[in-house]
């Protein structure tokens, strides 16, 4: 049973960085009025987030070079950007979800020591 609830909460992490990337892009789309400008900034925004995350963030980072707890706090620091960005484009309520499931998620994934990656802790 453990292994069921740790599976569900890490592929609901992972959905939570799915939806930051597509956040992202929305945000990116609707900052600017200008069409071909927006649709840049749609593409480029999760693109360069994505590569970021996959960097310097993510479990099997190319280049570990924060400990775990930093990496949680800049992924935290991440998911309320997501959340300012869903309140800047006009939808404050589902910024204020987005942040409350991201804390939550966050949290428990941290609380449970879930961060091991092929039997190895930091």
């Amino acid at each position: 049973m453990k292994g069921l609830s740790t599976g569900i909460l890490l592929a609901a992490f992972f959905l939570l960085e799915l939806a930051t990337f597509v956040v992202f892009g929305y945000w990116g789309y609707h900052l600017q009025s200008v069409s071909v400008f927006s649709i840049l900034l749609a593409v480029a925004a999760p693109l360069v987030l994505a590569v970021l995350w996959g960097k310097f963030l993510s479990p099997k980072a190319s280049v570990a070079i924060f400990s775990y707890p930093v990496r949680t706090a800049l992924k935290l620091v991440v998911f309320l950007a997501a959340s300012a960005a869903l309140y800047l484009t006009g939808h404050e309520k589902l910024g204020l979800a987005f942040l409350i499931v991201a804390i939550v998620i966050i949290s428990a994934v941290f609380l449970l020591n879930l961060h091991k990656v092929d039997g190895t802790s930091e």
